[in-house]
């Protein structure tokens, strides 16, 4: 296998780790969490950070989890106990988590690994890669058979519903916003320790990224008949990355990256939207035909 296939593999699942915690928030949630942009960079600073500190590189990934918590778990609270607009609280923690994210890093925009072991340092990269997307995807494949996960599909679906059952709706929107953007953060992490390198734009787009992901999986994998939700992330991924990887070997500019992964989704969202147009212009001509020959029998039995 080249070089360039088993590059798209490799990065494909690790991305798709970061487009697991998105479809907690995007699809089940209803949420708009932006802050999944500065999650995914932190999960990446913090892991750097401590290998630099010869702390273990699998420990630094726990770490990575733990602050990505924290980050969900404050865009929680502006949002349920603040009262303020999913979009705006996950924007304002977005825009905070960039000097945060420069702090732990020691005020460097960049900081390098080379010198350090990581994850990957004398092991397979595809295998330790796919342990961590195959442990990610057993535990939401487990989390969302469990009552809590049950509850939070319920919250997503009608939340008054789940409020007049007595439950506490915003206590389990926090955990959810926690364990999406911990799964971002180990995302960064990995992809940190991958690259050899923490930066602080690397966030940037991670939300645009899931979505691709989630939307490409969902509209195209699915009607194949897979129904997990994990494995529908996976192989969106796969789909998005290849598209980009082919886009820039075509001779597109790497800075143009953004634009095609906006066009990306653009042209899904048209097509799957294209098909829903297309099956209620169906129903309503099917539904005109079935009442003008109703007319005519009416007619001819008078």
């Amino acid at each position: 296998m080249n070089s360039f296939v088993m590059g798209i593999i490799q990065q494909s699942l690790i991305f798709s780790i970061a487009g697991m915690g998105i479809y907690i928030t995007y699809k089940i949630l209803k949420f708009a969490d932006l802050s999944a942009d500065g999650s995914f960079t932190l999960g990446a600073s913090v892991s750097a950070i401590l290998i630099t500190k010869g702390i273990n590189p699998f420990i630094s990934l726990a770490f990575s989890m733990l602050a990505g918590a924290v980050a969900g778990t404050i865009t929680g609270l502006l949002n349920v106990k603040l009262k303020i607009q999913d979009i705006l609280s996950s924007i304002l923690v977005m825009v905070g988590l960039y000097s945060i994210n420069l702090r732990v890093m020691g005020g460097m925009a960049n900081l390098p690994l080379f010198n350090h072991n990581t994850i990957f340092t004398t092991r397979n990269r595809l295998l330790i890669i796919f342990i961590f997307a195959a442990f990610s995807t057993l535990f939401f494949t487990w989390f969302f058979k469990t009552k809590l996960g049950y509850l939070l599909k319920g919250i997503g679906d009608n939340e008054n519903m789940i409020i007049s059952l007595g439950i506490n709706t915003g206590s389990i929107k926090i955990f959810a916003l926690a364990l999406s953007n911990a799964f971002i953060a180990l995302s960064g992490g990995i992809l940190g320790q991958y690259q050899g390198f923490s930066d602080v734009n690397m966030g940037t787009g991670t939300m645009i990224m899931g979505l691709a992901s989630i939307i490409i999986g969902f509209n195209l994998i699915k009607k194949i008949g897979f129904s997990n939700s994990s494995i529908l992330c996976i192989f969106g991924t796969l789909i998005y990355r290849t598209s980009i990887a082919l886009s820039l070997r075509a001779g597109l500019n790497p800075s143009d990256l953004k634009l095609i992964s906006s066009v990306i989704v653009v042209i899904f969202l048209t097509l799957d939207n294209g098909r829903g147009i297309f099956k209620k212009y169906v129903s309503k001509k099917a539904k005109r035909e079935h009442s003008s020959k109703l007319r005519e029998v009416g007619s001819r039995n008078a």
